[in-house]
């Protein structure tokens, strides 16, 4: 075999042990030295070229990026036991309740809050499905819709600051945490806007699908209503001003204070005064806290560590030339390239966590998107919004699993007075999709709504510009020199 011919059966191979089911991370690093050992045997490169990869595993470790992420997980792990969740939707499905569609709407803005200050898709669904779908199933929301507005409403977490899927691109990507941050910000808002709006067009032309609820089940009305939602929403806005304002993360703010780290454990100290504001704040919780958070953090380092070997390997056999000739050649320029790219990732998130597509795919495609000029920040974020979705393909989607997970126990504590079905939880969830996906398609064709809360680029007026030559340096005169020797006492010059 040539080497030319090598790299194309290492990305077969590392398709076809991904669908194998082994651990990735295990996966990915046998594969690699696997391969690594062919090379050296074949003399494609030397056995001292291996003499790299601890230094590549250490500068993983030691990068203070990452860092980020055991902070941030803990802190919507705490936020996600402290009660936040169960408080807002009970007071803003009271509050909206009696709309049309207003508890699908109430999910959707609590997720979207969520989202914001904890960064956790599994807590945020179940905590939400908890307490939400016994209270749509008992007003007569149609099923499909409510299995799959739950569902969406969690994963939109994925995409709202501070999502750990935006440290991550921004890492790999080799661009700012603020600036991926400000970007994930309108898509974030039209995704929002896109979900509100189905549930609008569903109250009209199907309305006892998404019926309203009797004014007479409020438990509570009037000014008392409106406070205990600001209760919620109050704390939460100074936590996500504190965290995301704090390392330049929101739109307004063109500079920062702290680097993301920084800010996480900022957000960490955060989360326990609301836990404690909630009297939530145990032993048991913070337990539970760490223990979360260790698991993830391992799970991402060791997906790091096998990603790393295997591109080392690959980059050994000119892999990342292979790569970049087969995108670079696709028909159509950067739409064909982001079409091509976005169908791949779709199907990809079948399989792959989010981790894993962030870890092994992008640093393959994102030097050639940035060769083509593409603004790796616009990039990011149209990837985040297509890795939307890996929760909620039916039928591997994660969130479509925690849902069935939280239906079943409900249903064997009576407090919903039938099974959820598999089929109304996939069914439901495929409208969701296909609007995660037109999100999509928007970021594509619209990269304003990407780059709007970026910082402005300075421009100048090239007509108004106006240089000063600088003033002409006085003529050399011989005699006044001659005649400054003299008085000094200093020999003249010959």
């Amino acid at each position: 075999m040539r080497i030319e011919n090598f790299p194309p059966v290492m990305f077969a191979g590392l398709v076809v042990i991904m669908l194998l089911g082994y651990p990735v991370a295990f996966s990915l690093a046998a594969l690699g030295l696997g391969c690594a050992a062919y090379a050296i045997a074949m003399g494609w490169f030397e056995p001292v070229f291996l003499v790299n990869l601890p230094l590549n595993i250490f500068n993983i470790l030691s990068n203070d990026l990452l860092l980020a992420i055991p902070f941030f997980t803990m802190m919507g792990s705490i936020l996600e036991k402290c009660g936040l969740a169960e408080d807002m939707l009970d007071s803003m499905g009271q509050l909206f309740g009696t709309v049309r569609g207003g508890l699908g709407y109430s999910v959707i803005i609590v997720g979207f809050i969520l989202g914001a200050i904890t960064g956790t898709v599994a807590g945020q669904i179940i905590a939400m499905a908890l307490i939400s779908l016994p209270v749509m199933i008992r007003y007569g929301y149609n099923m499909r819709y409510t299995t799959g507005v739950l569902a969406a409403s969690g994963t939109i977490t994925q995409l709202v600051p501070p999502s750990l899927v935006l440290i991550v691109l921004a890492d790999q990507l080799g661009r700012s945490v603020g600036d991926m941050y400000k970007g994930a910000w309108g898509p974030s808002i039209l995704q929002v806007l896109i979900f509100a709006l189905y549930t609008f067009l569903l109250g009209v032309f199907r309305p006892q699908h998404v019926p309203g609820i009797d004014k007479a089940a409020r438990t509570q009305t009037g000014l008392r209503l409106w406070l205990r939602c600001l209760r919620g929403i109050v704390p939460s806005a100074i936590l996500i001003f504190a965290v995301l304002g704090s390392m330049g993360g929101l739109p307004w703010m063109d500079t920062a204070i702290c680097t993301p780290t920084e800010a996480g454990a900022m957000g960490v100290v955060g989360a326990l005064v609301l836990a404690a504001l909630h009297g939530r704040l145990t032993w048991p919780l913070l337990r539970d806290s760490m223990h979360g958070t260790m698991r993830i953090t391992a799970m991402v380092v060791f997906i790091l560590i096998g990603a790393r070997v295997f591109s080392l390997v690959f980059q050994g056999v000119d892999g990342a030339r292979w790569i970049e000739h087969q995108l670079a050649s696709l028909p159509g320029g950067q739409v064909g390239f982001l079409v091509f790219i976005n169908v791949f990732i779709f199907f990809l998130a079948f399989f792959l966590d989010f981790f894993e597509i962030a870890f092994i795919i992008i640093p393959m495609i994102g030097p050639v998107a940035d060769k083509m000029g593409i603004n790796l920040i616009w990039f990011g974020v149209m990837l985040c919004v297509n890795m939307q979705t890996s929760f909620m393909h039916p039928p591997f989607g994660f969130a479509l699993f925690y849902l069935r997970g939280i239906a079943d126990t409900l249903f064997k504590e009576k407090r919903i007075p039938k099974p959820v079905l598999s089929a109304d939880i996939y069914w439901g969830a495929l409208p969701w999709v296909a609007m995660q996906l037109i999100l999509v398609v928007i970021v594509i064709f619209v990269p304003k709504s990407v780059t709007i809360f970026l910082d402005k680029p300075q421009s100048f007026d090239l007509e108004k510009v106006h240089i000063e030559a600088p003033e002409p340096a006085p003529e050399r005169n011989d005699t006044n020199l001659d005649e400054l020797f003299r008085r000094s006492g200093s020999p003249q010059r010959k």
